[in-house]
């Protein structure tokens, strides 16, 4: 690109910074793309302005081909600071995009202003600036994208921890829930959250119960075990309950070794065998008239 065509960008983003701010805010608002419920109007004036600094201090090194170089760090920076506030304020990937698109006109307008008289000129102007806003709308949007990807994430894991919660049923008994289908991620999320409470608690008996799991596999069989060898590693004993006639027959069928570990049919009689484990007998209370 002709460094006469860079220069001239540089010039007019210079010389038309407020006024190139206004009309970029003027087609904010046509964009419908504001939000006064999810940003305030001061917050979205400080990021245009910020933007709009380290673009024209960014377009001062001519290079307008490669939004990678060091130069751009800065414009990038803040780019990837508001693509991560639009996630959390709930914005839409279009509404995002379009607030750097949006500069486009503004600027358009102000080099036809200043270059109509010089064709060439203007033509490469056009090409380069337009270029440019593309590659800074992409890397917006590729921010903003993995921004939300690490918020699904997050709210996945949380979603995880809180399907497989850890339940205190007497002193020394633990009590582990399991509903739904179990993977390698969850089983993970569960030994770190059962030994945790184990340690905290000192128990001595885990009750893990699979009533809520549909189906028992191979696989879903190794990830018990290996729930179970953890426990057992930190001196607590495991009772698997909830063994229903189907999921036996599917054990069986699959040749799976449960024989080391006690097994129950209900959580009831899980309990029952906990508290013999520890010497404990629950009694009828008596009313006396």
């Amino acid at each position: 690109m002709p460094v006469s065509s860079a220069s001239k960008i540089a010039e007019i983003l210079e010389q038309n910074e407020a006024e190139l701010l206004q009309e970029w805010q003027a087609e904010l608002k046509i964009s419908n793309v504001l939000h006064p419920d999810l940003i305030r109007q001061g917050e979205l004036d400080q990021q245009c302005r910020e933007f709009l600094r380290s673009l024209r201090s960014a377009v001062q090194h001519h290079n307008l081909n490669d939004v990678q170089a060091p130069e751009w760090g800065e414009t990038r920076q803040v780019l990837a600071d508001i693509s991560r506030s639009r996630v959390q304020q709930g914005f839409t990937p279009s509404e995002v995009a379009l607030f750097v698109f949006s500069l486009k006109k503004p600027l358009f307008d102000r080099m036809r202003q200043a270059l109509s008289q010089q064709g060439d000129l203007f033509a490469d102007a056009i090409v380069s600036i337009t270029f440019l806003i593309d590659q800074l709308g992409l890397w917006t949007m590729e921010v903003y994208q993995k921004a939300r990807e690490e918020i699904i994430l997050r709210q996945q894991e949380e979603l995880l921890e809180l399907s497989t919660p850890v339940v205190k049923l007497w002193d020394g008994i633990l009590a582990l829930p399991m509903i739904g289908t179990l993977d390698s991620s969850r089983t993970q999320i569960v030994m770190e959250s059962l030994l945790e409470h184990i340690v905290e608690t000192g128990s001595q008996v885990v009750i893990i119960d699979i009533t809520g799991v549909p189906t028992v596999d191979t696989l879903v069989a190794q990830y018990l075990l290996k729930t179970v060898a953890a426990a057992r590693l930190m001196g607590t004993d495991c009772i698997i309950s909830g063994i229903r006639p189907q999921i036996a027959q599917t054990i069986v069928h699959l040749g799976v070794d449960l024989s080391a570990v006690i097994t129950k049919a209900t959580l009831a009689d899980a309990f029952a065998i906990a508290l013999d484990r520890l010497s404990l007998k629950v009694l009828p209370k008596r009313y006396e008239k």
